[in-house]
């Protein structure tokens, strides 16, 4: 049988939703939410030019706004997802 994973990044699962990206599991404590605010054109593409990070608990009984550890806005999308991917393993080393 094949391995159902999907796509991921160093290891952890990367999910699109529309405008939303989310890296990591939620089988884990923390998960990281980004959030494409702007995007341009090119060529054929959307290119995301804005995109806000969210390091997050994945506790269902905390407040959603207490779940949030860390929030920033970052210029294009591989620079939200390297900031995002330190956040998350330096969160998941700490347990």
């Amino acid at each position: 049988m094949a391995d159902q994973m999907g796509l991921t990044y160093k290891g952890h699962p990367l999910m699109r939703k529309d405008n939303m990206v989310y890296y990591g599991s939620m089988a884990d404590k923390y998960i990281v939410i980004m959030q494409i605010l702007e995007s341009k054109s090119f060529q054929d593409l959307s290119l995301a030019t804005k995109v806000s990070v969210t390091l997050q608990l994945t506790d269902q009984t905390v407040r959603s706004k207490d779940r949030i550890i860390k929030k920033s806005e970052k210029d294009g999308f591989y620079t939200a997802l390297d900031v995002g991917c330190v956040w998350l393993e330096r969160a998941l080393a700490s347990k």
